[in-house]
């Protein structure tokens, strides 16, 4: 699903104009992409995850609206200043999106089996998402749980497969693929909810359509987001769980609900996409279960580099497998990250945000695996 190519409308614009806005919009300010040294606190590799590749395919990109500059054209120097504008770019993505419902059920588990594979307990339980509509999810905690404190949890938001949380819980699937459990084996609660996609449908298009009678204003997007949002009720709901320390990883389908529920919970403080494909011509951010046909239209102007941006300062690192046509993100991806910087910038440096980009293709190889765990165990954990 995720790894198809979009057929989107393609914004026509010159790079040299865009970087030039970019620069009036944060006049004064020089980003020295590749001189930012780690501090203690952070990944040894920052630097080199926010170095921009020797060529970028600029002609994916679409649209880049200004991040820091206001309405009436003046330069956005100030947190403060960014935080006005930041409201602006929500509200904006709010109304593209459509309504879902404001005040979220209190989370109610039930626990339907139960087994313990390799240093984990794996429950597969059963809560309400929405009113009267029943989710599936795996909970993976670790079998030692730490004595001297609450642990991490990460929201583990599974691919395009027909074993949807069975395969990034680890019950059946790849090695590779099977996230949830090699981070629960590594100390953090884990929880894997079901997209609606996969929740009591026999096709995606049943899926759609189930949720556009309950909600028909409202994009397919914005339930996956609504629902990885419950996926973080249920870990904050957990004695065991420190709400403080909340992250989120997904692979393909995953990525793409990985970054915007960084984008859009705050409880969030550090996430990994894995091959989303962040713009929108990378991969089939048209579908109706995503985005639909609304971002082909002439004058749409929003994009992704402003989720980016309303991440900030959290962390966020992008996965990217960059091997022909078999990849979602890659060199096309880093305009993007360019774009949001700056705003990172203004909470102070270092900025947490960047790309690996493995080239392995749409997978995760074992050092793209090993950069995920290091980047959620970093900024959540401190090791």
């Amino acid at each position: 699903m995720t790894n198809d190519e979009a057929t989107g409308f393609l914004w026509p614009w010159n790079r040299r104009s865009w970087l030039t806005g970019m620069m009036a919009g944060a006049a004064g300010m020089h980003w020295g992409w590749d001189e930012q040294p780690a501090e203690a606190a952070d990944v040894s590799w920052l630097a080199e995850v926010q170095r921009p590749p020797a060529v970028i395919p600029w002609d994916r990109v679409g649209h880049l609206a200004e991040l820091l500059v206001k309405i009436d054209g003046t330069p956005i120097r100030t947190q403060a200043a960014w935080e006005k504008k930041r409201k602006e770019i929500r509200a904006a993505w709010m109304k593209f999106l459509g309504p879902m419902p404001e005040r979220r059920l209190p989370v109610k588990l039930e626990v339907l089996s139960e087994d313990r594979p390799e240093k984990c307990v794996r429950q597969l339980v059963r809560y309400e998402c929405e009113p009267g509509i029943d989710v599936e999810g795996y909970l993976l905690r670790p079998q030692k749980m730490n004595a001297a404190g609450k642990h991490a949890g990460i929201v583990g938001l599974h691919q395009t497969t027909k074993n949807s949380i069975d395969e990034i819980a680890g019950v059946k699937g790849p090695a590779p693929m099977q996230i949830g459990l090699q981070l629960c084996q590594r100390g953090f609660v884990v929880f894997c909810p079901r997209c609606f996609l996969w929740q009591s449908v026999s096709s995606y298009r049943e899926a759609v359509e189930n949720f556009r009678r309950r909600h028909p204003h409202t994009l397919g997007m914005h339930k996956m987001l609504y629902d990885a949002m419950r996926g973080v009720d249920v870990l904050v709901s957990l004695p065991e769980v420190d709400p403080k320390r909340i992250g989120a990883v997904g692979h393909s389908l995953g990525a793409k609900e990985s970054l915007y529920l960084a984008a859009f919970d705050e409880r969030v403080q550090a996430a990994v996409a894995s091959e989303g494909g962040t713009g929108f011509k990378s991969t089939n951010w048209n579908a109706p279960w995503y985005l639909g046909k609304g971002i082909e239209a002439p004058g749409f102007k929003l994009n992704h580099h402003q989720l980016l941006a309303l991440i900030a300062p959290r962390a966020f690192l992008i996965l990217a497998g960059e091997k022909g046509r078999g990849a979602a993100d890659g060199d096309r991806s880093w305009p993007f990250l360019e774009a949001a910087l700056p705003v990172y910038k203004l909470y102070g440096r270092p900025a947490r945000l960047g790309i690996y980009n493995h080239r392995q293709g749409h997978a995760i190889p074992p050092q793209a695996f090993r950069r995920l765990a290091q980047w959620l165990e970093t900024y959540l954990t401190g090791r």
